[in-house]
């Protein structure tokens, strides 16, 4: 287990670098374009992938960094970029990571190359598991997943919504209900194949911010995928499905469903680094400006209002960095997180990137209030890290929950 530390060592600063400088030649320059236009910076995907930085190997490499550190940095660099790119970039690992998390050797040797394809023909995945009436209540899910024994095939139907890369993936992973008595626990995932009769883009979102990412519903009609489509295989899910239903039986769903949350616990501090790097983007911008704009004869920088919030600005992106870092350890290292503190550090860095971005705009004034300058931008970005992956509201439910060890509702 590694001991924690604020302190990156060489290796990690040289990744860090190579990020950073990808992220202030190649993502920046184009960020207000893609922006505009709302549509998927693929030029920029392919940048990635020549390099690198668009493949599993970098994921995987920063995943299993045994501080824990390599995934909150990588994501704070890459989002410090723009964020409507960087989630383009990143967002393919979601499905990625449903994959390495629930398939078997051999659908993860299959499907997870089809994700990302290669730097002359580059692909993306999507995971689809948020539903008109199911996002932060998982357990009203509503697509379902049917077996055909006969056939050795699923049949899925329904309605995935807020699906990045969705409609315009090449294989997109997806959350059903194979058992509805069970709730949460009678979900399975399956792999949706590239050119599955049935599967369709619904809605594409025209969205407030992070319009550089695709995100749009997924219609499912009578999919049939084949049975080794299901991740993990249909005895494993068989298993899982027979354990539950002892356990509801005996009255511990709660315990499993705990057990649960604890996953989605290790997730969050991700998004966290994510808000960090557009926070820390935004206030770089305002210090930049404060000391160059003069105003009554000396820089603005000068005057205590604007010096003390810089002051504030600084503070509370090192406060929010601090818990994305400890939680990521705390993951890495096995730790339990007996405080919610994967919740802490995505609840802390979402408040702030949406504070630290408003509070930008107001230093620059009118010329923050323009598309001249990028931190109008970021604040529209900002406002989706309270939202997704959960958001802001259920993140104090969790922690409240936690500590108090009570049902809050």
């Amino acid at each position: 287990m590694a001991e924690f530390t604020m302190e990156l060592n060489d290796e990690q600063k040289e990744v860090r670098d190579w990020i950073h400088g990808f992220a202030a030649d190649v993502i920046r320059p184009a960020a207000a374009e893609w922006d505009e236009r709302e549509e998927t910076p693929w030029p920029v995907i392919q940048e990635a992938a020549k390099i690198g930085i668009y493949s599993l190997d970098f994921y995987a490499q920063q995943y299993f960094d045994p501080t824990g550190l390599g995934i909150p940095m990588a994501m704070e660099e890459l989002f410090w970029g723009d964020a409507g790119i960087a989630l383009s970039i990143v967002g393919t690992g979601l499905a990625a990571v449903g994959v390495l998390a629930n398939g078997t050797e051999e659908q993860i040797g299959t499907w997870i190359p089809q994700m990302y394809g290669d730097a002359n023909d580059v692909k993306v995945a999507a995971f689809c598991s948020s539903e008109p009436d199911a996002g932060s209540d998982v357990a009203s899910m509503r697509t379902r997943a049917v077996y055909d024994e006969a056939k050795d095939e699923w049949v899925l139907d329904g309605t995935k919504t807020w699906a990045t890369n969705g409609g315009i993936a090449n294989v997109h992973v997806v959350v059903a209900v194979v058992d509805s008595e069970l709730g949460s626990k009678g979900h399975a995932s399956f792999i949706v194949p590239p050119g599955t009769p049935g599967l369709s883009q619904g809605q594409k979102f025209k969205k407030h911010g992070i319009r550089a990412s695709h995100t749009a519903e997924v219609v499912l009609e009578n999919v049939r995928v084949p049975g080794s489509c299901l991740l993990g295989g249909k005895e494993k899910l068989d298993e899982r499905l027979a354990r539950a239903r002892e356990r509801a039986k005996a009255g511990n769903g709660e315990r499993t469903k705990n057990a649960a949350m604890a996953t989605f616990e290790a997730s969050r501090p991700a998004v966290g680094a994510m808000a960090v790097g557009t926070a820390r983007a935004a206030y770089e911008v305002a210090l930049d400006y404060a000391r160059t704009r003069e105003q009554f004869g000396r820089p603005i920088i000068d005057n205590q209002g604007v010096a003390f919030q810089l002051a504030d600005m600084r503070t509370s992106i090192d406060a929010a960095r601090l818990l994305v870092w400890r939680a990521s350890w705390m993951a890495v290292s096995g730790k339990q997180f007996t405080s919610a503190e994967g919740s802490m550090s995505k609840l802390f860095a979402s408040e702030t990137a949406k504070k630290v971005t408003g509070q930008a705009i107001q230093i620059l004034g009118g010329n923050g209030y323009t598309r001249e300058y990028p931190v109008e931008r970021m604040h529209r970005d900002a406002a989706i890290y309270t939202i997704f992956e959960g958001t802001s509201e259920i993140q104090r439910l969790v922690i409240a929950r936690t500590l108090s060890g009570m049902p809050i509702r």
